[in-house]
């Protein structure tokens, strides 16, 4: 083991130690490179995670543990697998989503991805020494990978635990609703970890591998809104001679005032670990195939993120708030806002076990105390998590900075550092021991 490895060890007494080191000893690149050249290779968009969840479940079953899928249609499905413990002590989750935040395939991606569908963008690894890409390689199935290994490493160390490890994989963590062809509006924004804890996959903490090499406990929550700007229905031929007020063009004064309003918004809510921001992301008006007409209404979508103090009905209220603003600058303007969506953002103490073992696991790595990373506005399945009252933390891995290509915000997602899936699967297994080998009563107690 090599003196970096030993001094992520730091701060455990002998037995953990040696049972984290234990694990350790079964993680290796080769096999986390094989885990997740596997994983891209298995398309997964949101509605279709089930062949995923299926080769993950076969997957974990072959190296003995107890693993299963969990279908929410005929389409969608999660996977879960656990390592028993003696029933003494708490439950610890291990949790990644599954699905990929694009499709992969030109007709659903081209022309709003880009001009065309590059290397990265679909569902196939390529391998350059330590960087593997392909769709979803880092964003979330390298971290869905290092779960994986965790739990893969665990059972093969044959640890005596006194709580159950469960690693879960989660459906429909990207935010999004239903994409076309689909039965189901609501395969997105958490659906799979909702069902997953409704069906009584639950446990006492939980971890989510996501990416940010930093432990947080925080996290936006967001509001979906539509603003629908209202005009007048006529035609090019009669613009000089009817009254004409056109939706489109006062839709774009409603984008202008809204960009501007989202920095204040932003600087106003940041606090903690978030900065939650705002985009206006879609806009929908008229007919394509008619030129010649203007459309009595303009429908622009917005995500607006909210800090987690910041409830649904309160960001609500400043956003209409922020319309009605508009319209008194701009007479005659009509614009109505209606609140399509709401999942609150939310916090777990510091004072939790769950940070404070994997804050102490990530300084031992570092060897300096825990470095926060501030300004997020980022979502994920960790409000669900938290939501439904168990504490979770985050952690994942740095965004890949040095490649043979330039790194965009796609290449961000779809491509991972072998190197760095190892430190974060050891990070995950030196938490996992410390929580699984202790009392319930221990954990509490050092909870205060």
């Amino acid at each position: 083991m090599s003196a970096k490895e030993q001094a992520g060890l730091g701060g455990l007494d002998d037995a953990r130690r040696a049972w984290t080191a234990e694990a350790w000893r079964h993680v290796t690149a080769e096999r986390l490179r094989e885990l997740i050249v596997g994983l891209v290779g298995v398309p997964s968009p949101t509605g279709d995670e089930r062949r995923l969840a299926e080769h993950i479940a076969a997957t974990l079953k072959g190296v003995g543990l107890r693993a299963g899928v969990q279908p929410l249609d005929d389409r969608q499905a999660n996977a879960w697998a656990r390592l028993e413990g003696d029933g003494t002590g708490a439950d610890l989750m291990l949790y990644a989503p599954i699905d990929t935040l694009t499709v992969g395939e030109e007709s659903e991606d081209v022309p709003w991805i880009g001009p065309e569908l590059r290397e990265d963008m679909r569902p196939q690894a390529t391998v350059y020494d330590d960087l593997v890409t392909g769709l979803g390689a880092s964003n979330p199935k390298g971290h869905a990978a290092c779960v994986m290994m965790a739990a893969e490493a665990l059972s093969l160390a044959g640890i005596p635990l006194t709580g159950d490890l469960v690693a879960a994989f989660g459906a429909g963590g990207m935010p999004t609703n239903a994409r076309p062809g689909g039965t189901r509006l609501n395969t997105g924004q958490g659906v799979g970890c909702s069902f997953l804890l409704e069906q009584g996959v639950w446990t006492d903490y939980a971890v989510i591998a996501k990416p940010g090499w930093t432990v947080s406990w925080d996290e936006v929550g967001l509001a979906w809104f539509e603003v629908t700007v209202h005009g007048s229905h006529t035609y090019v031929g009669s613009r000089h001679r009817l009254p004409y007020d056109n939706a489109i063009a006062r839709a774009g004064d409603v984008v202008r005032h809204l960009e501007e309003w989202f920095t204040e918004y932003a600087q106003r809510h940041t606090a903690g670990t978030v900065a939650p921001q705002g985009i206006v992301s879609s806009v929908r008006g008229g007919w394509p195939r008619m030129a010649a007409v203007t459309p009595a209404a303009c429908t622009l979508r917005v995500d607006l993120r909210t800090a987690p103090d910041t409830t649904p009905m309160q960001a609500k209220r400043e956003f209409t708030a922020a319309i009605e603003e508009l319209k008194g600058k701009l007479p005659g303007l009509d614009a109505t806002v209606e609140m399509i969506l709401a999942i609150p953002g939310t916090r777990t103490s510091r004072e939790s076990w769950v940070f404070r073992s994997t804050a102490a696991g990530w300084e031992a790595f570092e060897g300096r105390g825990h470095q926060v990373i501030r300004g997020n506005s980022g979502a994920t399945d960790a409000n669900i998590l938290r939501g439904r009252g168990i504490p979770t933390v985050r952690v994942g891995m740095p965004k890949v900075a040095e490649a043979p290509f330039d790194i965009d915000f796609s290449r961000g997602m779809n491509t991972v550092s072998v190197r760095e899936t190892e430190r974060l699967t050891r990070l995950l297994i030196r938490t996992a021991v410390d929580t699984l080998t202790r009392t319930r009563d221990e954990l509490e107690g050092a909870e205060g």
